[in-house]
């Protein structure tokens, strides 16, 4: 069963009630989006993966036309939410973590704990799966993939010892292939494989490049007083968010080019989280997957 992480706490800072119109843009198993529609209000909920949102859909039917549930990539949810009426949104949510049913469905390739194919792709009707991205690189591309998305310390060997062993076609060939190779987090004691898995998923979703471009068009899409909420589980997300919050919420933006040129503008937000909020110890015990997880929340002015 997929337990939504810091569920209470998404609910107070996006204040649902009745009338209210909600965006959350990364439906996953429907546990937030169902804490808002509970609330009373109006919710346009999207997916990029296709299980979730078949899965959903017949899980939100219960609330009638108050529930839209459509199929959408994350940097495309403004453009849908204009087109369907939900704009100026009250709040939007965008929990960037995996769903429990894409860990634990084998076939979806993106736990390495379950033999199965070597996929990772959101939607599965497009794009290449990671055992083709694999086959497609050269050792300096899926070096670059696993530095710049999973921070793999030894790099180069890990993406010579991967190359070599090509074709790897299931989640425990490249397991065994990086046991071998990658060094262990000694701070976190985590898998030598996890940051691997997150690096060739970020990679076969894009799945940064839609954050940057998205956070500006889902705080565009916000009435003021309307909130922002992000949920992120690794630090390249909340990087990402943190600064584009931070950039939002500055008086004076510098200019890039020579010179120490600066231009005034009115801030867009205002942060409401000056820290992110983690998950306690109660939700902790209950959900040992929300260890990771950081709720960042902003308002639009």
């Amino acid at each position: 069963m997929h337990i939504p992480v810091l569920f209470d706490e998404v609910l107070a800072a996006l204040q649902p009630s009745v009338g209210k119109r909600f965006l959350d843009a990364t439906l996953g198993g429907a546990g937030h989006t169902s804490g808002l529609l509970q609330a009373g209000a109006r919710v346009l909920s999207t997916d990029a993966d296709t299980s979730a949102i078949e899965a959903a859909s017949e899980k939100l039917a219960q609330f009638g036309e108050r529930s839209v549930v459509r199929q959408c990539w994350l940097d495309e949810t403004p453009v849908l939410a204009q087109q369907l009426g939900f704009v100026p949104l009250d709040g939007v949510l965008a929990d960037l973590g995996l769903s429990s049913n894409q860990l634990d469905t084998a076939v979806r390739g993106f736990s390495f704990m379950r033999e199965g194919a070597l996929d990772m792709r959101f939607d599965q009707r497009r794009g290449q799966s990671a055992a083709e991205l694999i086959d497609a690189l050269d050792v300096d591309g899926l070096m670059m993939i696993l530095r710049e998305y999973g921070e793999v310390q030894n790099a180069r060997r890990v993406a010579e010892a991967i190359w070599a062993a090509r074709p790897i076609k299931t989640t425990h060939q490249l397991r065994e292939v990086v046991a071998g190779m990658a060094r262990a987090d000694r701070k976190t004691r985590i898998h030598p494989a996890t940051m691997v898995f997150q690096a060739l998923r970020i990679a076969v979703n894009d799945e940064l490049r839609r954050l940057r471009d998205a956070l500006p068009k889902l705080i565009e899409v916000l009435k003021p007083g309307g909130r922002i909420a992000v949920i992120t589980f690794h630090s390249l997300e909340d990087r990402i968010v943190k600064n584009v919050f931070r950039d939002e919420a500055r008086e004076v933006l510098a200019q890039p080019g020579f010179g120490a040129d600066q231009v005034e503008r009115r801030a867009r937000l205002r942060l409401i989280t000056k820290e992110p909020t983690t998950a306690g110890e109660a939700e902790l015990a209950a959900n040992p997957r929300a260890r990771s997880a950081k709720l960042r929340v902003a308002e639009r002015i």
